[in-house]
């Protein structure tokens, strides 16, 4: 049997039936203040044995680092065209058939979303996805074992977008109805089946079921102010945490016998914008990162009440 650990509270006695007690607790002595004030969005990728740290910024531009190991450091690789990328949102990194892509979601009216590829010596741009509409969000998936991305934006639903293997480029396959005001869509799977969580700051955010054809709603979160619904995995346990501006943070834990997500825990963060699952000497860690406070830690608990 599993129940929730209230944050910063003892554990309370639990029935002899209670076998193991999951929580996330705040770690003590790590809290972290982040002061990266223009910096939007800043992302790792690793090909080749070479580390790249994409930074998208609203103001001065963005720009490539490269790791260059020699002097210890990262060093400028080049600028991304500011004509195209105007007001960067989200910044996705991707393979496909051995070549490295990312794309960059651009949310102003005048910029465009834009595919970017290694070509041996910097990353150039390699497709442009629907000018105009102000995209929020872009997530990688597969499919069928075939890539494609999700643009989530604030002027029409999700779109669907797959690779097409002869030309290369991304063709808009369908969108996801009644679905408007989306702000991002994040995925995940449970055994063979594919999910995804979808966002909304104004209305119920959502959960859905890819059937073979089409996405189909499984489960509604009522989610006034959210900007992050954020599906992790730790060891064998599946979450999904919602974010809100306005009151607590839920948790939600898979229940494999409902097929669907059970409440599980909240946690008290202020305008929460991102979580990051780390693992560390077989601890793990929740990062969560806050938009008026600071980014928090949260520590992954499993407690044996056997005895």
């Amino acid at each position: 049997m599993l129940r929730l650990l209230p944050l910063g509270s003892p554990p309370a006695l639990t029935p002899r039936l209670s076998q193991r007690q999951l929580a996330f607790s705040s770690a003590p002595h790590t809290t972290l203040l982040i002061s990266f004030h223009q910096y939007h969005n800043g992302y790792a990728l690793v090909f080749f044995v070479q580390l790249f740290i994409i930074v998208a910024q609203l103001f001065g531009g963005s720009h490539i680092y490269k790791r260059d190991t020699s002097a210890n450091k990262f060093i400028k690789l080049q600028g991304i065209d500011v004509l195209k990328i105007r007001k960067p949102n989200d910044v996705e990194t991707f393979r496909i058939d051995g070549e490295s892509f990312f794309i960059i979601a651009d949310s102003s009216k005048a910029g465009s979303t834009t595919i970017y590829k290694w070509n041996g010596n910097g990353f150039y741009s390699h497709q442009s996805l629907h000018p105009w509409y102000r995209d929020t969000d872009v997530e990688y998936l597969e499919i069928s074992s075939k890539p494609h991305l999700i643009l989530s934006s604030s002027s029409q639903r999700p779109v669907i977008y797959q690779w097409n293997k002869a030309t290369k480029h991304f063709d808009r396959r369908t969108d996801i109805p009644e679905m408007e005001d989306v702000y991002a869509v994040k995925h995940f799977q449970v055994k063979s089946d594919l999910y995804i969580c979808l966002t909304r700051f104004i209305g119920d955010s959502k959960v859905m079921r890819w059937d073979g054809a089409l996405f189909r709603e499984l489960q509604t979160m009522p989610s006034r102010g959210s900007m992050v619904f954020q599906p992790f995995t730790v060891g064998s346990w599946q979450y999904a945490i919602l974010g809100s501006d306005y009151s607590f943070t839920q948790v939600y834990r898979w229940d494999a016998k409902k097929g669907e997500f059970v409440r599980f825990q909240e946690l008290n963060i202020q305008a929460p914008r991102a979580f990051s699952p780390v693992s560390i000497d077989n601890r793990q860690f929740l990062l969560a990162s806050s938009f008026k406070g600071k980014t928090q830690i949260y520590k992954h608990l499993v407690i044996d009440l056997s005895n």
